[in-house]
């Protein structure tokens, strides 16, 4: 199920956190997500030692600050609409540098940049450590509904060969001196788009029908049973745990 497919966030390397079975890196980031967004938004402190718990994680795992953070570049249009907030927000002003600001769109813009940056370097923290194969091992370990497991396989496995025909697409249109510039070339590529569509529908019955002439029933074998030990789920949820004890502090202090 996605064997030998590396991905581009990927990063090779032995450490701890490498080592770790895949669903407990699954749940052990999804319990910090949890807590993050738990967390008040007016405990500022509190998001500053989630970070350093992160970069605690990325120096354990042999992550590069500059593989993160270029990595983190993803989240630039959830950016955008939080430094719009204190613009568009009603409620109480505040004068920032000479603008009329909102407060509560100024808190509203932190929450979102704080959690989301957050729970963005958890995901890529997750996906630097843990090869794609061994993702979709772990949500099957996991007792996530296998359809959706079987989907999440057949995406990373066929959106390369989707994008390689796009690619021999727009090869094709541009050797026959095509070029976009305009609105009046969107209806050649809407039908390139269509056309796309058709082929990959096509694709897929004939992938289908290939699968179940080798005995597909609905479900896919699991090649590898991948456990944890006790040890290695408290290693794991070492992160989420102090997140915790730092969320509870938030609220009470």
């Amino acid at each position: 199920m996605g064997a030998g497919h590396a991905h581009r966030l990927y990063r090779h390397a032995h450490s701890p956190v490498h080592s770790l079975p895949p669903h407990t890196k699954l749940a052990a980031a999804f319990g910090f997500v949890i807590v993050v967004v738990s967390t008040p938004r007016e405990a500022v402190w509190a998001f500053g030692a989630y970070a350093v718990l992160l970069a605690g994680v990325a120096r354990l795992a042999r992550v590069p600050a500059g593989f993160l953070l270029k990595r983190l570049l993803i989240e630039v249009p959830f950016v955008a609409f939080a430094v719009l907030m204190p613009f568009v927000a009603e409620g109480e002003r505040v004068e920032v540098l000479g603008m009329s600001l909102s407060v509560s769109g100024l808190w509203g813009a932190w929450n979102v940049l704080a959690k989301g940056t957050l729970g963005v370097a958890t995901s890529v923290l997750l996906a630097s450590t843990t090869e794609l194969r061994e993702l979709l091992l772990g949500l099957q370990r996991l007792k996530l509904p296998p359809l959706l497991v079987q989907i999440a396989s057949f995406m990373i496995r066929y959106g390369d060969v989707i994008a390689d025909e796009m690619r021999r697409m727009r090869i094709a249109r541009e050797s026959r001196g095509f070029e976009a510039s305009g609105v009046r070339h969107w209806g050649v590529l809407a039908k390139s788009a269509g056309a796309l569509f058709i082929r990959s529908y096509e694709r897929g019955e004939r992938v289908y029908l290939a699968m179940v002439s080798r005995g597909y029933a609905g479900s896919m074998p699991v090649i590898d049973e991948v456990s944890a030990s006790r040890a290695q789920w408290s290693y794991a949820f070492a992160l989420p745990v102090a997140a915790l004890v730092v969320c509870v502090l938030g609220w009470s202090l």
